[in-house]
C-alpha cells in the first residue's frame, strides 16, 4: 500500500509539472482588454438589468478563450459597461491552448478570472482528463480545483509525459 501511494504521489508531482511547463497564458488584464467577438441565432437586450441573453449555437471568444454552449447571458456591473460574469448553458464547451473543458453548465466570472462547471463537467489537458461534480477552472493560473461527482468521487486520469502520443 505504501509503494502504490508513493508511485501515486510521483506521478500527480510529475504530471503537476507537464502541466506547469505550459505557462503561455495572458493575464487576466491583457484578456479582458481585448474585443469579445459572440455569434449567436439570436440576441436579447436589457438595459435595466444591465444583461444580453445569446441564444442557439452561441460562440464567445476574447483573445484565447472561446466558450460555445446552447444560450449565453452576460451581466454587465451597474457602474460601467464590463462584463461581471456570463452564464453558460447547455453543450458548455470551453477551448484555451492546450485545454478545453466540457459541462451543461458554466458561469464565467470576470474579476476572478475563472469559470466555475457544473453538470458532467470535464477538463482535459492533452491526454490528461478529470472530471466531477463541480470544476472551478483558473484561465490565468492554468489550474483547476474538483469537487468530486458520482460517490463524493473524482475521476482523473493522467498519463505520464513518457507516454503521451
Amino acid at each position: 500500500m505504501r509503494k502504490v501511494f508513493i508511485i501515486f504521489m510521483l506521478v500527480f508531482i510529475f504530471a503537476s509539472n507537464v502541466m506547469a511547463e505550459n505557462k503561455t497564458l495572458p493575464i487576466t488584464s491583457m484578456r479582458n482588454n481585448l474585443p469579445i467577438q459572440i455569434k449567436s441565432d439570436s440576441l436579447v437586450a436589457d438595459n435595466a438589468k444591465k444583461t444580453a441573453t445569446f441564444t442557439g449555437k452561441v460562440a464567445a471568444r476574447q483573445g484565447d478563450l472561446t466558450i460555445y454552449g446552447d444560450k449565453l447571458i452576460v451581466s454587465y456591473s451597474a457602474d460601467s459597461k464590463q462584463i461581471d460574469k456570463a452564464e453558460v448553458f447547455g453543450n458548455v464547451r470551453i477551448f484555451q491552448g492546450n485545454r478545453r473543458a466540457e459541462a451543461s453548465h458554466g458561469v464565467y466570472y470576470a474579476a476572478a478570472s475563472k469559470i466555475v462547471l457544473d453538470g458532467n463537467a470535464k477538463v482535459f489537458q492533452d491526454n490528461d482528463t478529470v472530471s466531477g461534480a463541480v470544476i472551478t477552472y483558473y484561465l490565468d493560473e492554468d489550474r483547476s480545483e474538483v469537487v468530486g461527482g458520482k460517490g463524493g468521487r473524482v475521476d482523473a486520469v493522467i498519463h505520464p509525459k513518457g507516454n503521451q502520443k
